[in-house]
């Protein structure tokens, strides 16, 4: 083994911060590092889960834990025996926050507002616990992350899958939905400025990358903070414009009702830009959406699908969707479940609620555990069997595919999984007849 193990959680945004802190820390074979997620409480279980598994297999190995649990939870986290350190998101940039007994230097959190501030509290964490019990804050290095402005250069450089690359260009969130707790875990609303967007992609596809993914926690918030408050849209303009090499660009989740006339025309426009698009509908009924603190109704969520599709009908919707919301009844969960056929979502990422302590939807009045799965349940039955009929209208066509791994598999352009049959090298974008289907996988030869 050479470098730290890395143990990753969660959103594609940790899976570029894992690559960055890889290269940052360097050959430190005794390291672990677990990368968490928050955004529900079994992510949670997840990472402690994975925190004892490593202690048993690797006991000789020092655990560091980060990530946005860490952030929203360290003293769980301080408590376990298992761990040796807890560090937040903002000091994960810092070389030093993971080395066997080195000081944290305030310092050594660069290119940010308010740098001192967060250095003279790492003891104390900030998140939505408040203050760490005694006896655990020396393992703690976890600060308060709303003081931070500006997106670590070296965590933004983003990370590639040889063929599709991933670059970070926000982060943080100043929405408060009131069931997540990502915001405690990331901080505010900040971007990438546009010129460090683009050399970054210049970057990747220098060493390999077809296809380019923009992530952020809240992708299209992107630009109030820098200077002219460029949009999301503005950004894809200058990337297509600046970048013309580039063959595949594409958007990771997007806030439905932020989709602005610019990036609207971009997305229906141009084919470069691919015809899958993941929003963060959540619910399908408007009462749950005002309690959730959402910006949209349910009548826009399907009017932006109507006017995407009309635009450019081989666009395919996937959506982000919790069930078993605090006082939601059998009717307004129908109304959800509705919504997979009336926005057409073939890729239902389906979330059973769950509390987070500290969020004001923890307070309102729950829905059963048996009915919160059940109403799982039937959502992702919905969703898979549209998949699979949306599947079956693609056999018989040519679609555009990545070839991501040596078996020829890779996804098409709308991201449906696609398995090539034949010779096709990694980071090959081919013609692909569709001849069947296999599970939820098209199946096709060279065209």
């Amino acid at each position: 083994m050479s470098g730290p193990e890395l143990i990753t959680l969660g959103c594609r945004l940790n899976f570029a911060e894992s690559e960055a802190m890889r290269a940052s820390v360097g050959e430190a074979d005794d390291l672990v590092i677990v990368n968490s997620c928050a955004v529900t409480a079994e992510a949670v279980r997840q990472a402690r889960q994975a925190i004892r598994r490593v202690a048993r297999e690797r006991p000789e190995a020092r655990i560091v834990v980060t990530g946005c649990a860490a952030q929203t939870e360290p003293e769980t986290f301080a408590k376990m025996p298992e761990v040796d350190r807890v560090v937040g998101n903002a000091e994960k940039i810092a070389p030093s926050s993971f080395a066997k007994s080195s000081p944290f230097v305030p310092s050594e959190v660069e290119g940010r507002e308010g740098g001192e501030a967060l250095g003279a509290r790492t003891s104390t964490a900030l998140g939505t616990n408040g203050v760490l019990g005694s006896g655990f804050a020396e393992k703690v290095r976890v600060s308060d992350i709303m003081a931070v402005r500006e997106i670590a250069p070296h965590l933004a450089a983003g990370f590639s899958e040889r063929a599709r690359a991933f670059v970070e260009v926000q982060n943080g969130c100043d929405h408060r939905c009131t069931f997540c707790i990502i915001p405690y875990g990331r901080g505010n609303s900040r971007s990438v400025p546009a010129g460090a967007v683009i050399d970054r992609i210049q970057r990747q596809l220098d060493h390999g990358a077809r296809e380019v993914v923009l992530t952020g926690v809240d992708l299209t918030s992107y630009g109030p903070d820098l200077p002219g408050a460029p949009s999301l849209g503005r950004l894809v303009e200058r990337i297509l414009r600046h970048v013309p090499a580039l063959e595949r660009l594409r958007l990771s989740s997007l806030d439905s009702v932020e989709i602005d006339d610019r990036l609207f025309d971009l997305i229906t426009g141009d084919d470069r830009i691919m015809p899958h698009l993941h929003l963060s509908l959540q619910a399908g009924d408007d009462m749950i959406l005002k309690r959730m603190k959402r910006r949209h109704s349910r009548a826009q969520s399907i009017a932006i699908v109507e006017r995407l599709k009309a635009a450019r009908p081989e666009i395919a919707i996937g959506a982000d969707i919790i069930a078993g919301f605090p006082t939601e009844s059998d009717a307004m969960a129908t109304n959800t479940l509705a919504l997979i056929d009336d926005c057409d979502i073939v890729f239902g990422h389906i979330f059973p609620y769950s509390p987070r302590a500290g969020t004001p939807a923890a307070k309102m009045p729950p829905v059963p555990q048996p009915t919160i799965k059940a109403r799982a349940k039937a959502l992702r039955e919905a969703s898979a069997q549209r998949r699979a009929d949306w599947l079956a209208t693609l056999v018989g066509t040519t679609q555009s595919v990545l070839v991501e791994r040596a078996d020829g598999r890779g996804h098409a352009g709308n991201f449906a999984e696609a398995q090539v049959e034949g010779s096709a090298e990694i980071g090959a974008i081919v013609a692909m007849r569709v001849t069947g289907i296999d599970g939820d996988q098209l199946t096709g030869v060279l065209a």
